[in-house]
């Protein structure tokens, strides 16, 4: 006998599949059990018990009597037969009472076995082993997509995740928060239930933060005091389940396999079940309890006519009736699920429904395998699916994130990363986080906060908190912000300053920042759009006064005119692309600096010269050769910084010796040869560098320059150095190094005030005594060869490596 246990491996699969098992599957698994018993009970039968008892059949009159009685005395070894008596009634027919046939035991088991296997149907013999393997049949047909190849390992995967997805802590504590909402929060959720979850424009043109989160059914709130903070564990092993379920939906996602495998072997099983029916109904009559049988074995038992009975045909004909009806409505149930396969569409998966009883609005919807499953899934339970939407939510992932992020960035640890930045303010510098950290917030000395390379940045309301906060970089960083967040920056914030690699990455809320001062933009724009580039509004910007924009435009944004009548400082940093157009300068009147750099200009721009307010000018790294212009400069009086550095200009004109308010110059990296003496006229100069020119001569006229505390002619062609040069006894910084000089004036000494002195790369043997005098020179201050250091008294030496 075969146990039943030996099948329960088709019928059973890991406990964990029986989520991807609807109802009709578990219900024809149990019809298959049935039909599996049936099958088994009938092999049982047929091979414990006997299965077919056959007796000779009476001898008719119309046989010839001699052939008989031949046959009889070769064959049968007993007793003859008795002679026939004759009726009264017909002389013809003999009467039988009690026939003797002296057959063996052995001779009847030979007829028992012949009249089986030639006088039986087919049906009746072998209808429990057809029971048997039909529903093996079935059996795998119903399995067969949790065993093939292709499908399997997507539904291992696929139940592995699921149920880590169901007992994640995270799980409990996403939906916990979501039923924790507070009344008012849950009546206004209420009243935008068919609204979309967006990021909505606050007033002002700003962006904030508008979730759509409704209550969540009864059953599906959670008590939040089961709900605790996450370890790091648990909180590291859901941040890996979204990353399972991302890559695991990106792989489902591209194909059908599994819904192609399933309806496959339901169309397979619903043909069997037509086949089974069509041929048992015209069979099942042959399963007869008296069964006729003819076989030619006269020669050794002497008969050839039998009558059997088929010991087991009653209950097999009960069995086969029984075993109809069940796999009748095993058929019924494909059938259905053929019309559940094919009357929805399966590869499509809408959470809708979810996202209405979470609140979690930003569920994606999933197709093809992914979406199978899941509908699958919904008919064992819903609320597996429920909870696996979670971890398919941005929002969700991102909160997990931040309760990580808050975790790994304590205050404590934040407070270690503060520094001094150059608006000597207290800065703290994050770069390259998954998010911000909530616990920023509680650092309320913070004055500046600089974010660098961060995705999907939201400053919350609590940023409140940091009442000395000034100053805001946003490097690289998508940001959105609440609308209390907003409104406190408008109040607060002094300087931001924004990276960006595209104009529309600039965040709208900027525009409304009534308070802030300064104003840093860099970016770079597509070739074609920076001829047409614009910027919205800044009129609301009331106190802006420095605005600088590095990027790559032609021409001066027309929102700058908005702010032009109070703006101070204005800085253009070009990647080289050609600044034109620039006649809304003239509208700057309060201009104080202003820088163009790298913006391949060819002269100095006519609107600076009605600019009288300015002060600083700098015209870096452009196209100039020649500035003769440089004669209407006289007109701004205030103007006391000229830099005029990494360009191309090979002359100085006489000209400039009416810049007489001007105190810094600078000429390095430039071309030229000669330094007319009419540049010391400007006697107010304290800085003065000629570095990398091709300049051999020094005018004696530069100790007219009283004033003068920074010299530098480094890289030029200079052989010797004028006398007068040490009249300028206020020099602290003197740089005369990589020029052809071969001889230092001892006058050097005069320099008392000299902390810096640049002589390396000359022609130098030995350096004057006279250097001890410099007493504020110190070792660190002298840039020259060792060797030549030595060549200065020991005394000297030990003065300047003295602290």
């Amino acid at each position: 006998m075969i146990p039943v246990t030996e099948f329960r491996q088709f019928s059973e699969q890991q406990p964990a599949f029986r989520v991807l098992k609807p109802w009709w599957d578990v219900f024809t698994d149990y019809l298959s059990v049935a039909m599996l018993m049936i099958g088994v009970f009938g092999c049982t039968l047929q091979v414990m018990q006997d299965k077919i008892i056959c007796l000779p059949k009476r001898v008719q009159p119309a046989q010839n009597h001699s052939s008989l009685s031949n046959v009889s005395q070769a064959v049968i070894s007993t007793t003859p037969l008795p002679p026939p008596k004759p009726s009264p009634t017909n002389p013809a027919t003999v009467e039988m009472k009690g026939l003797k046939t002296d057959l063996d035991l052995q001779q009847y088991s030979f007829i028992n076995q012949m009249c089986y296997e030639r006088a039986l149907h087919w049906y009746a013999k072998y209808f429990p082993y057809l029971v048997l393997i039909h529903t093996l049949v079935f059996m795998l047909c119903s399995n067969f997509w949790f065993k093939f190849p292709g499908s399997s390992s997507k539904i291992e995967h696929f139940i592995s995740i699921l149920g880590k997805c169901f007992d994640s802590p995270w799980t409990t504590r996403a939906l916990s928060e979501v039923s924790g909402e507070d009344s008012e929060e849950k009546d206004n959720r209420k009243n935008n239930m068919n609204r979309p979850s967006t990021i909505q424009s606050g007033p002002e043109g700003s962006l904030v933060k508008s979730q759509s989160l409704k209550s969540i059914p009864e059953k599906f709130v959670v008590d939040k005091s089961t709900a605790g903070a996450l370890d790091k564990k648990e909180g590291e092993q859901a941040k890996a389940l979204f990353e399972k379920v991302k890559k695991f939906r990106l792989h489902v996602e591209e194909g059908d396999i599994l819904y192609a495998m399933y309806v496959r072997q339901t169309v397979l099983k619903v043909i069997k079940f037509l086949i089974i029916i069509a041929y048992n109904s015209a069979l099942v009559s042959k399963v007869q309890f008296t069964v006729d049988c003819n076989v030619d074995i006269q020669d050794m038992t002497g008969y050839k006519n039998f009558s059997c009975n088929h010991t087991m045909a009653h209950l097999f004909s009960k069995l086969s009736f029984c075993y109809l009806c069940f796999v009748s409505i095993y058929g019924l149930t494909c059938l259905y699920t053929l019309y559940w396969l094919f009357y929805r569409s399966l590869r499509e998966y809408s959470f809708e429904y979810v996202r209405q009883e979470t609140g979690i609005d930003d569920i994606p919807d999933v197709k093809n395998d992914f979406a199978f499953m899941l509908h699958m899934i919904d008919q064992y339970d819903p609320l597996y699916s429920k909870r696996f939407a979670v971890f398919l939510s941005e929002v969700s992932e991102n909160k997990l994130k931040q309760l990580n992020l808050n975790n790994e960035w304590t205050p404590d640890k934040l407070r270690q990363k503060l520094q001094t930045n150059a608006h000597n303010r207290l800065e703290l510098p994050l770069i390259m986080l998954s998010g911000l950290p909530d616990t920023v917030f509680e650092i309320t000395e913070l004055q500046s906060l600089k974010l660098e390379i961060i995705k999907n940045v939201m400053i919350p309301a609590t940023i409140a908190q940091l009442d000395n906060l000034q100053e805001l970089c946003l490097h690289q960083c998508s940001v959105k912000i609440h609308s209390a967040a907003l409104s406190f920056l408008k109040e607060n914030l002094k300087v931001l300053s924004v990276k960006f690699d595209d104009m529309r990455e600039l965040p709208p809320w900027m525009y409304g920042l009534r308070n802030l001062e300064e104003l840093y933009l860099v970016g770079s724009l597509s070739h074609d759009i920076s001829k047409n580039v614009t910027l919205e509004s800044l009129r609301d910007l009331k106190s802006l006064k420095t605005l600088s924009i590095k990027s790559n435009v032609s021409k001066i944004p027309q929102a700058v005119v908005d702010v032009s009548s109070h703006l101070q400082k204005m800085c253009v940093h070009n990647d080289g692309t050609k600044l034109v157009m620039l006649n809304n300068l003239k509208k700057m009147t309060n201009l104080t600096e202003l820088e163009l750099v790298h913006c391949d200009l060819e002269r100095i721009p006519h609107a600076v010269f009605s600019l009288l307010s300015l002060q600083e000018l700098d015209l870096k790294e452009n196209n100039l050769k020649s500035i003769e212009e440089i004669v209407s400069f006289q007109h701004l009086r205030k103007l006391t910084v000229l830099k005029l550095w990494y360009n191309s200009i090979a002359y100085i004109p006489e000209h400039i010796k009416k810049l007489t308010s001007l105190e810094r110059l600078f000429f390095s990296h430039n071309k030229v040869e000669v330094l007319p003496s009419h540049l010391f006229l400007c006697n107010k100069i304290r800085y003065l560098d000629l570095s990398y020119n091709d300049i051999r001569f020094i005018p004696p006229e530069i100790g007219v320059l009283q004033s003068l505390q920074y010299f530098s002619i480094t890289c030029n062609k200079v052989e010797s150095l004028p006398d007068e040069l040490y009249f300028c006894k206020k020099l602290k910084t003197l740089k005369i190094g990589k020029n052809s000089l071969s001889v230092l004036s001892p006058k050097i000494g005069n320099l008392l005030f000299l902390s810096y002195l640049d002589i390396k790369g000359n022609h130098f043997e030995a350096l004057p005594p006279e250097l001890g005098d410099c007493r504020a020179l110190k070792r660190a201050g002298l840039v020259v060869e060792d060797a030549l250091f030595e060549t200065l008294p020991s005394d000297v030496r030990e003065q300047m490596k003295a602290d």
